[in-house]
């Protein structure tokens, strides 16, 4: 039965025109599938579903989504990342001769207003849950986050009257007002990668929202793990940021908005 598949040229122009026409007509399509924006289920025979290709530097993934959670498109996204993704859809989590793969931690992102110059900013806390090793290494060198952060151009912030430095080539994708990733520049010239990537668009109050627009520019500050935690309300929040850069703690930068 034919699905309703969406393919876009540059999905078409990666895995060619054979490959696609095979997709719309019900070949090698799933019926029903986790959508890899939201996670939620879908079926291709009843509802718009989005071909979705993601492409690492020697691996390419194609994967579904509803069609009204994100369209048919190429991600690029680091081919570590993507061997991830592989091994956790076929199940197999086997490390090579039996190593023990350290457990990999996640960027938890909070989305908040910060006041400077009593101008109230958008701005995204970055705390990942655990520590970050350098890519390459076992970890044991310790956590290294803000470090490559400021390999990145991440400027370290000491107090919070001050707003950071635009860091160019990365950005803030934000699409039908929910938060979908920040990206960072591709290697050599390329597209944009996503740095971090929401499993389902992350909600934003309609201030946070209304301060993007107006700006153009979040900023995003970024913290090791079990330095911010949880905060229930902003002014806790800010509260945790500036113990964060009083310790030295706290790197930023500014980022252009993608998307409305």
């Amino acid at each position: 039965m034919p699905r309703m598949l969406d393919v876009s040229e540059d999905v078409r122009a990666e895995i060619g025109d054979a490959e696609a026409d095979r997709l719309l007509v019900g070949d090698n399509a799933p019926g029903s599938y986790d959508c890899t924006s939201c996670r939620t289920p879908g079926d291709s025979e009843q509802e718009r579903t989005s071909t979705v290709l993601f492409v690492g530097d020697e691996t390419a993934v194609l994967a579904f989504a509803h069609a009204t959670c994100i369209p048919s498109q190429v991600v690029q996204v680091a081919e570590e990342q993507l061997q991830g993704a592989v091994r956790s859809i076929t199940g197999s989590e086997q490390e090579d001769q039996g190593r023990q793969a350290p457990e990999q931690a996640v960027l938890g992102i909070t989305s908040g207003l910060v006041l400077i110059d009593d101008e109230l900013h958008p701005a995204l806390v970055v705390e990942p849950t655990g520590a970050i090793a350098r890519p390459g290494t076992d970890g044991s060198g310790g956590d290294e986050f803000l470090q490559l952060l400021l390999e990145q151009s991440f400027r370290p912030v000491h107090r919070m009257d001050q707003v950071p430095e635009v860091l160019h080539g990365w950005s803030i994708l934000l699409a039908m007002g929910q938060l979908h990733a920040v990206l960072q520049p591709g290697t050599g010239g390329g597209a944009p990668v996503a740095w971090w990537q929401a499993h389902a668009p992350l909600q934003v109050t309609e201030g946070w929202r209304t301060a993007a627009n107006k700006s153009q520019t979040v900023l995003v500050y970024a913290a090791p793990a079990g330095s911010i935690g949880q905060q229930p309300r902003e002014d806790l929040l800010r509260d945790a940021l500036e113990k964060a850069a009083a310790r030295g703690l706290l790197v930023a930068a500014a980022m252009p908005l993608a998307g409305t």
